[in-house]
């Protein structure tokens, strides 16, 4: 049953029509004494172009998430790293009251550390994931590198604060 009297979550506010891939701040949200930010890694121009396949997008999550949690500098600001549930891009939570331009590096690092990967991923094993086989380097390396040259080495204010 439908509850009229339900906030609309800020993340559903945002206007998607004309939203370009970049890096936003979603929200800022209070825990205790300490500021979490969570970022918008957006990838794909929501509802105009296709959004990244389950496989590749299960494969940047394992890359991104172990590259961001082995970073010298960041790793203990990183809480999370995980795709959206509409396949766009990724979410990356971080200690801290952090605007965009403050992870345009980290997140470039990241998508080249991705981008040029070779090797076992990390955490593919029955083991380690719960669905270990939807995996797929190539595609995950292809829209790492299409991310980093067509948007990431090309930022501005377009592509770091939400349109209104």
């Amino acid at each position: 049953m439908a509850d009229n009297n339900m906030k609309k979550i800020p993340s559903f506010t945002v206007n998607h029509l004309k939203l370009k891939r970049g890096i936003y701040v979603s929200r800022k949200d209070q825990v205790g004494t300490e500021i979490v930010t969570t970022f918008d890694i957006r990838m794909k121009a929501p509802n105009r172009e296709p959004v990244i396949n389950t496989a590749e997008c299960h494969t940047i999550e394992h890359l991104g998430a172990t590259f961001l949690r082995n970073d010298p500098e960041r790793s203990d600001q990183v809480i999370y790293f995980g795709p959206m549930g509409c396949r766009t891009g990724f979410y990356l939570v971080m200690k801290g009251d952090l605007e965009s331009r403050d992870v345009v590096d980290l997140v470039k690092n990241m998508f080249s550390f991705i981008a040029g990967y070779e090797g076992e991923i990390p955490g593919a094993a029955a083991r380690d994931c719960g669905n270990y086989l939807d995996q797929n380097l190539g595609m995950a390396k292809y829209e790492s590198k299409k991310y980093l040259d067509e948007v990431l080495e090309h930022m501005d204010e377009s592509r770091l604060v939400y349109p209104e």
